[in-house]
């Protein structure tokens, strides 16, 4: 039985006008300027605690937290505006079905949103029957900490060597190769190719059309490189 689990914003869905209206609207409540768009996207994928200790190292814990507050109220609201719509990234949906749709496969999901969040996705695009174990910032240490691939492992009885972590940033990438596991990095995501390889990604894959090979190609070689 082979484990293959995807980061959610960067990899699956392309959320970063969400995030980002959101993100501004969270500092403009707090009369604080934004970020620019390179450093929000450059922390998609930590929890909102960590994300916000990034964004906002410069102001107490309570400005931070108050940001992070703004930020949950604000979210569902862009999301809901047809400008602000998280769309699939164009042939991942088949993606999906088809490794959905394999015996000797199970599917998960490790990402820095919420349950919610989660949970909306999965109802909008059909996929609750996709994914038998779904890890979130809500019930593990942020990423690059390697905790939410190892309670997927341990709910579906994957060994190391047979599960793979598909993602878009070198905390997907970090977090794989500290569970001991394949790293693959998509490059249509929020960081660039070279912090990937940085991280220590296995693979790059540039397009949709092309991850099931590269999955295929580092699953069948099952030895990940040390």
């Amino acid at each position: 039985m082979k484990l293959i689990i995807f980061d959610c914003d960067g990899t699956l869905i392309d959320s970063q006008h969400a995030i980002c209206a959101a993100m501004e609207y969270a500092f403009l409540s707090q009369a604080l300027p934004a970020p620019s768009r390179a450093d929000i996207l450059g922390v998609v994928g930590l929890s909102l605690p960590q994300t916000f200790q990034v964004l906002a190292a410069d102001q107490p814990l309570q400005v931070q937290a108050a940001l992070a507050d703004a930020y949950r109220f604000d979210f569902p609201g862009k999301r809901a505006l047809p400008a602000m719509h998280d769309p699939l990234y164009p042939g991942i949906g088949d993606v999906v079905a088809a490794l959905a749709g394999r015996e000797e496969v199970v599917l998960g999901i490790a990402t820095g949103k919420s349950r919610k969040g989660v949970a909306r996705l999965l109802d909008r695009e059909g996929w609750h029957g996709h994914f038998v174990t779904i890890q979130t910032a809500d019930d593990n240490p942020s990423k690059p900490h390697p905790e939410m691939i190892l309670r997927a492992m341990a709910e579906t009885g994957a060994a190391p060597d047979a599960t793979l972590m598909v993602g878009d940033t070198s905390y997907d990438i970090e977090m794989a190769r500290s569970a001991g596991v394949h790293a693959l990095g998509v490059t249509w995501g929020y960081h660039a190719p070279e912090r990937l390889t940085g991280a220590g990604a296995h693979v790059l894959v540039q397009s949709p059309d092309m991850l099931l090979g590269s999955v295929d190609a580092l699953l069948v070689n099952r030895e990940v490189t040390a």
